[in-house]
């Protein structure tokens, strides 16, 4: 058995949460496999509307485990916080959800020192999300890290007082104005971290290859998107993980070989949030319509998303890296009703005109080239068939389907579970 991925190809917020929660009764396991509370997975049924930041899409479906990785980093305040948020719909998580002793703990001092590295930059600031996300796995790859495992020894809290106070030090070399009480975060931190320790830790890897060898079916969730990568993405203005397939390898524990299905979603036009370039960005009428019909905000900060044309530019080269082998195109119905479609095809860059995303996109040197298209003028939100779809959708869907050589399989017309149309 091969375990298949779910990746956003975008900067990020394309609609994974619900997509992973339509597949997972397909499913076995899911299991996260990178980033933490800074991604914000929504999804809708039966009238309501929920919102995770760490734990795995499939949670709300009794038959899956659902495994948080050790590329997963954990704020045990903002994760205990979600578990609260499951209690009112009966869900057994100390059954259904465990977690990779190798996964790195977010201190309240990460998130501190997010903030007092933010001020510092002034207008050069990356947009972070101040969840904590970058010093935590700073904090790993110079090898200083707490991890879920250490709550099992005895030590802990050595290590933990160890590191806490070197972040304190680290806070006033940014000679920033940050107001904070560490001992009342603290009392908080402890709390959480009391809950987490009611559930089950493992060793994921082992967990997870395992299954592969008993024939279990297992789905890797990625969070942000490709464009985010810390290798791939718009560096700097990216997170600090491996968004992109590669990053499912070392966040999981399973090998390249074992991956077989790489599900790709990106939305019928392009979103992004905080800081960076975006060559295909509006700031006319028809982007904040987007933004208004497409509810852009963010799920985790609420901030305002950038809204723009689909850019096949930037998307042919994020299905490259992730090898994607089926499509899904979300937020189709958001597009209804404009006069007109634009798709960026090329790019005019340093007086020539390319179709690979080169290693500088900001906008004196990009511009974007538009190929135009009438748009569907039906509401697509009622459709629940592939038959019901206006003819300019589906030559629009032909086109992209050409232009990225790769066959869009599902087409989402709405946020709820119910809308979304398999092709």
């Amino acid at each position: 058995m091969a375990v298949d991925l779910l990746l956003g190809l975008q900067w990020g917020d394309e609609g994974k949460g619900k997509i992973v929660d339509v597949l997972t009764k397909n499913y076995n396991i899911i299991a996260r496999f990178q980033g933490g509370p800074n991604a914000g997975h929504t999804l809708e049924f039966d009238g309501i509307k929920h919102v995770l930041r760490t734990i795995p899409s499939g949670i709300f479906h009794k038959t899956a485990m659902n495994v948080i990785g050790n590329g997963v980093v954990i704020d045990p305040v903002v994760f205990v916080k979600e578990l609260e948020g499951l209690d009112q719909f009966d869900i057994d998580y100390k059954k259904t959800l465990i977690i990779s002793r190798k996964a790195h703990l977010i201190l309240p001092t990460h998130r501190l020192l997010d903030a007092a590295s933010e001020a510092s930059k002034g207008k050069a600031k990356i947009g972070s999300t101040l969840k904590g996300i970058g010093p935590t796995y700073m904090d790993k790859t110079g090898r200083n890290g707490i991890r879920v495992g250490d709550l099992e020894l005895a030590n802990w809290k050595t290590k933990y007082r160890n590191l806490a106070d070197k972040h304190e030090a680290m806070i006033s070399f940014y000679d920033v104005d940050i107001q904070y009480d560490l001992q009342e975060m603290e009392v908080e931190f402890f709390d959480a971290i009391t809950r987490l320790k009611e559930l089950t830790f493992i060793d994921s890897e082992e967990y997870l290859n395992q299954a592969v060898k008993e024939g279990k079916t297992i789905l890797a969730e990625g969070a942000q998107g490709s464009l985010l990568d810390i290798d791939f993405g718009t560096y700097p203005f990216v997170t600090s993980s491996n968004t992109t397939a590669a990053g499912a390898c070392t966040g999981l524990g399973i090998a390249p070989n074992r991956i077989g299905e790489v599900f790709g979603i990106f939305k019928a036009y392009t979103t992004r949030v905080g800081s960076g370039p975006f060559p295909t960005e509006l700031f006319d009428e028809v982007g904040a319509e987007m933004a208004e019909v497409g509810r852009e905000f963010g799920a985790v900060t609420g901030r305002p998303r950038r809204c723009g044309w689909l850019d096949l530019v930037a998307l042919k080269y994020t299905c490259e890296v992730n090898g994607v082998t089926q499509l899904n195109m979300m937020k189709g119905d958001v597009l209804s009703g404009f006069s007109t479609l634009k798709v960026c095809t090329a790019y005019k860059y340093k007086g020539e005109t390319i179709t690979h995303l080169p290693y500088n996109i900001e906008p004196e040197n990009v511009t974007p080239i538009y190929s135009e298209f009438p748009c569907w003028k039906e509401d697509l939100t009622k459709m629940r068939d592939v038959s019901q779809f206006p003819k300019e959708l589906n030559d629009y869907i032909a086109f992209l389907e050409k232009e990225l050589e790769i066959p869009i399989k599902i087409v989402s017309v709405g946020p709820d579970r119910t809308q979304t149309i398999a092709r």
